[in-house]
């Protein structure tokens, strides 16, 4: 890691990794957008998306800024064995296990109130929850490849590592919640 910042080593290091992360964003839109006529038929679905993947980037972020600390600190291990790092992943997993229906049962109540509910508080809870669950689980293995990444390439996990996970977890999060409404409406 460079431990002087210039211009040059800021762009260096970043300008990839947004230019990368621009066109990620783009495929979100557009696959948010092939889905634009489910969310017009259930408006709840469209209340649930951008609090779902705020969410699972916000829930990535925390194991990310966790790992990064634990970089710093010379404690972090990517052996499969390691508790600590075993112990974010799972409390990662269990935050969204608490999270996520409370997710789905704000937006199924916001939809009621403004009057337009067309699907039953325990579907939504049910493609709220099994969307966030894996989300998390999908944001625990972006945040260690992305982590592992950063220490290969002798890069500041702070400055790479959040970035990635939220706009990862953009894409993905509109891919498992259209996933799961599939599965589940």
């Amino acid at each position: 890691m460079p431990t002087e910042w210039t211009v040059r080593d800021i762009t260096r290091a970043m300008l990839p990794v947004l230019l990368a992360l621009t066109l990620v964003e783009l495929g979100s839109g557009l696959v948010l957008g092939s889905f634009e006529s489910q969310l017009y038929r259930y408006p709840t679905l469209l209340a649930l998306v951008p609090v779902t993947i705020g969410t699972a980037g916000n829930l990535g972020s925390i194991l990310a800024a966790r790992l990064s600390t634990a970089f710093h600190l010379g404690t972090l291990s990517f052996d499969p064995t390691d508790e600590e790092l075993a112990g974010n992943a799972l409390a990662t997993v269990a935050l969204s296990v608490t999270v996520f229906p409370v997710v789905g049962a704000g937006a199924w109540l916001l939809t009621s109130l403004v009057g337009g509910t067309a699907l039953p508080v325990q579907t939504v809870l049910t493609v709220s929850l099994a969307s966030g669950v894996v989300l998390a689980v999908l944001a625990v293995a972006v945040t260690l490849a992305a982590t592992y990444a950063a220490y290969r390439f002798e890069l500041d996990p702070d400055d790479v590592v959040i970035p990635l996970v939220t706009n990862s977890c953009d894409v993905l999060g509109v891919l498992v919640l259209f996933a799961s409404v599939q599965v589940f409406v």
